[in-house]
């Protein structure tokens, strides 16, 4: 049995990251990574939103950088 057969909807795995414009609340970017992880985006995004709260500035500069520098 082959990985294509395995993956959620038979979709063959993704080789690389890539912006998820159409399940994008912004610039797709939650979405892009957990298609590539292969999980839900809403626990992308709660987990995005939880670390800017409690103090960790850095995502919203790591949000940005990703949104500018992939496609």
């Amino acid at each position: 049995m082959n990985n294509i057969t395995n993956t959620p909807g038979g979709k063959p795995p993704r080789a690389s990251f890539h912006l998820d414009k159409t399940n994008a609340k912004v610039f797709g970017v939650c979405a892009g990574i957990a298609d590539y992880f292969g999980i839900d985006a809403m626990l992308v995004r709660i987990g995005f939103v939880a670390a800017t709260l409690f103090g960790f500035g850095a995502p919203v500069l790591i949000y940005l950088a990703v949104a500018l520098i992939a496609d």
